[in-house]
């Protein structure tokens, strides 16, 4: 016996895997579980195996870091760890806790028996990686849980618990507890029926598909695509692999693993995995801001508006304690009615368990008492974005809140120091930039004053954390790192108009690279007053001499402010948006042409696509050299995250390093010569090199 490779429980060998802290499967461990696998077989007083992992768990699939190096290719790869599985002479059962995730999955779809925690999460989320399941997981699970079932777990790429999955024919039993006792009682059934009745041990590649009804069901499938689907080639690959399912499974096989390594080297699959490191690393502080977070049970949130009352939502969520203040009875009910509608809504839709949401306004304190500050850890300012009215807010938060208490600003482009400036104590101040619904984004933007302490800005990130956010460091500079980029986005696109587009010409070219909407119907959708106000409010401080494109203004000067009133850029009937813009609009845009004393020309959809990224890469290049973002990826997942560019083109820094640079550099110049004063070039070198 050999008790480095398994452990014996009577005639049974119990594999436990072991490469923390999720049992990735790397190269060193898919060797030793060949090597223990081979070591069970060959001793005679074994009669069958248990693999198992943790309680965090059993797997969580490939080691991403080997995708494209030497170690992924190195024999065992994880297609012969589960032929070996599979072809083994005595029963292997799966004991799964904690997660089962990818090739995970894979290595329990090759054993001969599955039981596992009811809590357990099982899940295949290649898709979320632009790539498909590459060790069998589109060949055995169809064949075990049928076509639906498995479509509906690889197009999502979503887990799934046990107990959502007891009767999807996946696992052969699923316990509450005595997980080990379970797969053992399992496995040696199994051998019983080996031994004694000669029955062959159960293996997907046993079962069989019918050819027919899967062809149309994933025909079905395949016309239902939607547009951001087709644009990324994992989800037609998916299709095609479940159609292999038909085929003899060593044939499957082959063809899913054709379209895998296909996937892998594509622009698609190395954006989302660019953005799924640069998601883990924008969660970190820089070394020299590295500090411990101050305490965190309790927030206030002053306002209780639409976003006031959705970050009090997210707080709840948590776990933590809220103080809701607001400026009279009549605002703090209303706010209070928000979070209650939210929570009632959620029980009525039979996403949250009627316990829990009272249990989360159990939490909440609404107030209109300024001393209630008093007990919180952390205050957040979420009132009108003004900076005279947030000053004001904050000379009252610094007269009431503890010491020691950290005191953030829900700002989108106001100056954090100028508010911050308003209290004796700007060290304990930072921005929060909650994108909304703030229940719904996962974005926020930490952003440093220029006094932050570092454990105030650990206390930001930390509190993104719990929130379940993706917190991202912002230096305190105009519209931090999103609204800056967006708003040179945004300007480039109004330029496109002055120069012969119109508004759906931009929008449609801008859809079909893959954000979720242009920018002028998500300008109406947001309201045309906003960006308005902003406008007029900088009115005084723009350069004369600077190219400035008048059309939303006197867009919203006729009263046309997007979908609230019924019109914007566009028209809407009922909420939903014409196809076109009207006479109206094409009029104003060409009116703004002929006082600029351009020839309008049509724009094709690759000349606004490119001029569109070309805006986004030199704004992110400043933002970089001005160390308003620490990180380069850290641009990426900010744009990705919060302003709808599409994931599987990794962001504009991702972008730009797949394009040719010399090309790159000088269309540059060319945006720079067009767009006249006002337009900074930057030294791309710092994204590039």
């Amino acid at each position: 016996m050999n008790t480095d490779l398994f452990q014996h429980r009577g005639p049974l060998a119990i594999i436990t895997l072991d490469n923390p802290p999720v049992n990735s499967l790397g190269h060193a461990l898919r060797q030793r579980t060949v090597t223990a696998l081979e070591a069970a077989q060959a001793d005679a007083s074994v009669c069958a195996v248990v693999l198992t992992g943790n309680d965090k768990a059993f797997c969580a699939g490939a080691d991403v870091s080997e995708f494209g190096t030497p170690l992924q290719r190195a024999e065992p790869v994880l297609a012969t760890v589960l032929a070996k599985v599979e072809a083994c002479r005595k029963p292997v059962v799966a004991a799964i806790s904690g997660v089962a995730l990818g090739g995970g999955l894979e290595l329990a779809l090759a054993c001969h028996s599955r039981v596992a925690l009811e809590n357990a999460k099982l899940g295949l989320p290649e898709i979320l990686l632009g790539l498909i399941p590459g060790s069998g997981g589109t060949q055995r699970l169809p064949r075990l849980v049928g076509v639906d079932t498995a479509l509906a777990m690889m197009l999502s790429g979503q887990d799934q618990t046990a107990r959502q999955l007891v009767d999807s024919g996946l696992l052969d039993d699923v316990v509450s507890q005595d997980l080990i006792e379970a797969a053992c009682a399992r496995a040696i059934s199994l051998a019983d029926e080996l031994a004694v009745n000669k029955t062959p041990l159960p293996r997907a590649r046993d079962r069989q598909l019918d050819p027919t009804t899967t062809r149309a069901r994933l025909a079905d499938e395949r016309a239902k695509l939607t547009p951001r689907q087709q644009l990324q080639p994992a989800y037609t690959a998916l299709l095609d692999a479940l159609q292999a399912a038909t085929l003899p499974l060593d044939e499957g096989l082959q063809r899913e693993r054709e379209l895998f390594l296909q996937l892998q080297a594509s622009t698609q699959s190395q954006a989302l995995r660019h953005q799924f490191f640069a998601e883990r690393e924008a969660t970190k502080l820089p070394a020299k801001l590295s500090a411990t977070p101050r305490p965190l049970q309790t927030v206030a949130i002053i306002g209780a508006g639409t976003m006031g009352a959705g970050i009090a939502i997210c707080a709840l969520d948590a776990g933590l304690a809220v103080i809701l203040l607001e400026q009279d009875s009549a605002a703090l009910q209303r706010g209070q009615q928000r979070v209650s509608d939210h929570y009632q809504g959620r029980v009525t839709a039979g996403k949250m368990k009627a316990s829990l949401a009272a249990a989360n306004e159990a939490r909440l304190t609404p107030t209109i008492d300024w001393a209630q500050l008093s007990h919180a850890d952390l205050v957040i300012e979420a009132v009108f974005e003004d900076l005279a009215v947030k000053q004001e807010v904050f000379r009252k938060i610094d007269q009431h809140a503890r010491a020691g208490a950290v005191l953030a600003t829900n700002t989108s482009y106001l100056d954090v120091d100028a508010i911050a400036n308003a209290t004796t104590r700007p060290q304990d101040v930072l921005g929060l930039h909650f994108f909304s619904p703030a229940n719904v984004m996962k974005l926020l933007e930490v952003v440093r004053g220029a006094q932050s302490s570092p454990d105030v800005l650990a206390t930001g990130m930390e509190l993104g954390k719990k929130l379940k956010k993706l917190p991202v460091l912002t230096g305190n500079a105009f519209g931090f790192i999103g609204n800056r980029i967006y708003n040179a986005y945004r300007k480039q696109c109004e330029f496109m108009l002055e120069d012969g587009a119109w508004p759906e010409d931009v929008d449609s070219a801008l859809q079909a690279f893959g954000f979720a909407m242009g920018p002028f119907a998500v300008a109406d959708l947001s309201g045309l007053d906003i960006a308005w106000r902003m406008r007029k409010s900088q009115a005084a401080s723009r350069d004369p001499r600077e190219r400035y494109v008048s059309i939303l203004d006197q867009l919203c000067e006729q009263g046309r402010l997007g979908r609230k009133t019924g019109a914007g850029y566009y028209n809407y009937v009922d909420g939903k948006k014409s196809r076109v813009t009207d006479a109206v609009v094409h009029d104003i845009i060409a009116q703004a042409s002929q006082h600029r004393g351009i020839v309008r020309h049509p724009l094709s959809a690759a000349q606004i696509q490119r001029r569109a990224m070309l805006a986004m890469v030199n704004e992110a290049a400043l933002l970089l050299a001005e160390g308003v973002a620490s990180r380069a990826s850290d641009i990426d997942v900010v744009l990705v995250q919060g302003y709808g560019f599409p994931r599987w083109e990794g962001g504009p820094v991702f972008w730009a390093r797949q394009q040719e640079r010399a090309a790159l550099e000088n269309d540059l110049r060319t945006l720079a010569s067009e767009a006249g004063r006002g337009f900074v070039l930057a030294d791309l070198s710092i994204l590039l090199d």
